[in-house]
């Protein structure tokens, strides 16, 4: 189908472009790599007035070294965090996500921040945020604020950016040394959205689990925090029995649907057996 009419702007500036969605009120979309937009107003399931352009904004499309952290620019492509020589070192698990989001055509049109931004439960880099605790730096017209993973991620498709904002950037703490990491996703074909995903992130010490943190995919409205398998996992021993124990509550007190791809006790199912996996996995087993 052909989208409805619509002005556009394309934004040279961070002020700009929130200058323009001022201008345009609740009617206007920010448009990044449009992955997800660009089918959205084809089928006609939004209307906006107005289209602001962020993609060729420099300070969104920059890798900022922090010491402690990254600062990865919102329209920064999932292909070039995959390949960024400073996220595979410090924040592997992002880099490794990346790399198994839908394929290459999307992948170097498709946006960090776009994906965050957009939130749905299924996508992969949001788990990750999650996992990470990364924090959003949003820009509005009352300035710019930041605010964490936990409060960001609000309902299905929905996040703590305003109408009238930008999100900007997504700091990424580095995990440091001593840490391993892998990310498990069960999905129908090679391309496909994520019917479940875990992303993980141990430490381990001479043989004990030191530390973890474990967010899942699709098991829930937002990307949900495992805050149960953590908390079993550390302090215990790097072994199969003890993960595969600890990874029994990976559902504990998440809401997953059902639909034509699984049913809510499948996907229950799922996010044990593959948390379980991306332990044992980012632990070296």
């Amino acid at each position: 189908m052909i989208p409805s009419a619509f002005d556009y702007v394309r934004a040279g500036t961070v002020d700009e472009a929130v200058a323009a969605l001022v201008a345009g009120g609740e009617d206007a979309k920010v448009l990044g790599g449009g992955q997800s937009l660009i089918p959205v107003l084809r089928l006609r399931l939004n209307n906006p007035s107005l289209i602001v352009d962020v993609s060729r904004v420099d300070e969104m499309r920059s890798i900022v070294d922090e010491g402690s952290s990254l600062l990865i620019g919102a329209a920064v492509t999932t292909d070039a965090v995959m390949k960024d020589a400073g996220v595979q070192a410090d924040i592997p698990l992002l880099a490794i996500t990346a790399a198994t989001v839908a394929d290459r055509a999307i992948r170097h049109r498709g946006t960090f921040g776009g994906s965050c931004a957009h939130a749905d439960p299924a996508g992969d880099l949001p788990t990750v945020a999650q996992a990470l605790d990364a924090e959003f730096v949003i820009a509005g017209p009352g300035g710019r604020r930041t605010v964490a993973a936990k409060e960001f991620f609000l309902d299905f498709f929905t996040t703590a950016v305003g109408p009238d904002e930008v999100l900007v950037a997504v700091r990424v703490p580095k995990l440091g040394a001593g840490w391993g990491v892998n990310y498990q996703k069960f999905q129908r074909t090679a391309q496909a959205w994520a019917i479940v995903g875990v992303a993980a992130a141990v430490k381990t010490e001479g043989g004990t689990i030191t530390g973890a943190r474990i967010a899942l995919t699709n098991m829930g409205a937002t990307p949900i925090r495992a805050s149960s398998v953590e908390a079993a996992l550390i302090g215990g021993p790097a072994t199969i029995e003890a993960i595969k124990a600890a990874s029994a509550s990976a559902a504990d007190g998440t809401k997953p649907t059902s639909d034509t791809h699984a049913t809510a006790d499948f996907r229950s199912h799922l996010a044990r057996v593959h948390t379980a996996r991306a332990v044992a996995k980012a632990a070296g087993i």
